[in-house]
């Protein structure tokens, strides 16, 4: 029996502990979301209402729901092997396959996989490979790991730590020792603080610039890696300029210190490409991967390491002593292949590239057009809008993430998911929207920013 919506939001609110949620929510159950079913780039509350689904579940969702060859090869397989552990020199079928399948499709010289349940497993792992690395290497100085503010690693200890945000950084005593940040390659922010516009290279330059002066005060003995993710996501959707991400690379390879591009959003063809790296000709040593990789259909996660890592640590004395139950559980890797076996069927990746990511690039800069729109910018299935007071000047709302939560609000009530991080509204659509899918998105957008503006007169 189908449970009435407001049924459903009390006993949420009596047992249910939500992620990332004011718990608030608790004395007032009938603000909480209740999402019943979905299909294709379309959810659905309990009453029935139909959302286009504009944030892809958490940027994951890239197949879109519903693909029945997904849930018929998680069926077989639990008829199979429901589940088994890789510890202690273990595998099984679908894990070699899954191993084998990703290394067909990651940059030059990344053929190792270790898997884990999420992103920040995988950040997590990140960290105590590098150090084991440099260990074995005769080298165990070199722990320090450098990320950027406002970035996202994910919310464990370690992923949070790797993450700059300074609301999560309050909570728990964080970031925990021996991880270290320097500023971001956020260009509209620059223009914001200089209060007019400043050149977009010379900035991208100053701001990888950064790693060098932070690995010149650590000193390169200390320093293990440097993790940013090619595009941040949470943080806003910052896409950096054309002139970082070589900068970055000639100091990681100058410096002696691991690149870490971080593929948790970017990976499984958000760009365009099958990674971000890709797209940005990034040379990363490690990739943490997940969301993309199964389409959200169930948690997996994982560390893509080159082969000349692999090679120290396979010969270093004894056991990596790290994983997690659930490394390359058998039903999330079955998951995971049909979806990489769909995205290749459909060539999804390079519709990205030459149709969709185009189609959506050329919409969305129209927004720019709106007198509360700053900068409207997107790469691939990607974009952010920058809501602003005044434009010529770079001046925002004094109350600008409250303008950014109206305008969320707005969005939901009109239909359509799209989410409010500061003073920016962002989307990372399902990769199969069809330029239609793409065309609603747009009309709800512009017409939750007309209430918007509404809202705050």
């Amino acid at each position: 029996m189908k449970l009435d919506t407001l049924t459903l939001q009390k006993k949420d609110a009596k047992h249910h502990i939500h992620p990332f949620s004011d718990y608030k929510y608790q004395a007032k159950p009938s603000l909480t979301r209740m999402i019943s079913r979905a299909e294709g780039v379309y959810i659905y509350d309990n009453d029935g209402n139909k959302i286009i689904d504009g944030m892809s579940g958490l940027w994951c969702v890239n197949m879109g729901y519903g693909n029945q060859s997904v849930v018929n090869a998680v069926a077989e397989q639990m008829q199979e092997l429901t589940y088994y552990n890789t510890f202690f020199g273990t595998s099984h079928p679908p894990v070699v396959k899954l191993s084998e399948m990703i290394a067909e499709v990651t940059p030059e010289g990344m053929n190792q996989v270790f898997f884990t349940g999420s992103g920040s497993e995988a950040n997590d792992t990140m960290i105590r490979l590098v150090r084991h690395y440099w260990s074995a290497k005769g080298q165990p100085s070199k722990s320090i790991v450098i990320s950027r503010k406002n970035a996202y690693h994910g919310s464990t200890m370690a992923g949070a730590s790797l993450g700059g945000m300074s609301a999560m950084h309050a909570q728990g005593g964080l970031p925990i020792p021996g991880i270290v940040h320097i500023d971001q390659p956020y260009h509209y922010e620059a223009c914001v603080e200089a209060g007019e516009a400043i050149d977009r290279a010379e900035f991208g330059r100053q701001a990888a610039q950064a790693l060098e002066v932070k690995i010149d005060e650590l000193g390169e003995d200390n320093v293990a890696a440097f993790i940013a993710e090619p595009i941040q996501g949470a943080g806003g959707v910052i896409i950096p300029p054309e002139t970082y991400w070589p900068e970055v690379d000639r100091i990681c390879r100058e410096r002696n210190i691991l690149l870490v591009a971080d593929e948790v959003i970017c990976g499984f063809g958000r760009t365009g490409e099958w990674f971000g790296s890709d797209y940005f000709n990034i040379k990363p040593d490690l990739m943490p991967f997940a969301k993309g990789v199964t389409s959200g259909y169930l948690p997996l996660g994982g560390l893509v390491v080159s082969d000349e890592i692999m090679a120290v640590i396979r010969d270093a004395a004894g056991e990596f002593e790290h994983g997690f139950t659930y490394s390359a559980h058998p039903s999330c890797a079955a998951a995971a292949i049909a979806n990489i076996e769909l995205m290749h069927q459909s060539d999804i990746v390079n519709k990205v590239k030459n149709v969709a990511g185009p189609y959506l690039a050329e919409k969305w800069h129209s927004l720019s057009e709106h007198p509360l729109v700053g900068e409207a910018r997107s790469l691939g299935m990607l974009g952010a809008i920058e809501l602003i007071k005044d434009k010529e000047n770079f001046v925002r709302h004094k109350n600008a993430g409250e303008v950014a939560g109206i305008c969320r609000d707005h969005c939901f009530n009109n239909g359509l998911v799209m989410r409010a991080v500061g003073s920016k509204m962002i989307i990372a659509p399902p990769l199969v929207c069809t330029n239609s899918e793409i065309d609603e998105i747009l009309e709800k957008v512009w017409k939750s920013l007309e209430m918007t503006v509404s809202s705050i007169k």
